[in-house]
């Protein structure tokens, strides 16, 4: 039950900063410099939330490396069910219309973004029980 609070946490906390930065990329970034430009210039914002929130919600949780990692993956899932019910809805794609939609490297580093999200609670309880505060 921990894990999963964790998790829901985790996902909702870095969902709602992706969702106001997305907001603000795609009305005033993104026509000002381009989607691509404005996908990779939110990307440091998006792994910096995914850092912040993954180390203070370890921390409070006490997460072990193991649980922190399963919190992750958990969230992973929540995060891109919450993405893609809201492409289906909001945007009226498929699936294939959405990753065919996608820039080929600002996809690419959506997905490193997703792989950082999803380690940075593990990562997180290592770091902590490595310096002793966990």
């Amino acid at each position: 039950m921990r894990i999963a609070t964790f998790a829901i946490v985790y996902f909702a906390a870095v969902f709602a900063v992706g969702f106001v930065l997305g907001a603000l990329r795609v009305t005033f970034v993104a026509p000002a410099v381009g989607e691509r430009i404005a996908e990779l210039a939110e990307m440091p914002f998006m792994i910096a939330a995914s850092a912040f929130f993954a180390w203070r919600l370890v921390r409070r949780w006490w997460l072990g490396v193991g649980a922190a990692l399963a919190g992750g993956l958990l969230a992973l899932a929540l995060l891109l069910g919450a993405e893609l019910a809201l492409v289906f809805s909001l945007r009226g794609l498929t699936l294939e219309q959405y990753l065919a939609s996608r820039d080929p490297v600002s996809g690419t580093a959506y997905v490193a973004a997703l792989v950082v999200f999803m380690l940075a609670p593990a990562v997180a309880a290592w770091r902590l029980r490595a310096s002793g505060a966990g």
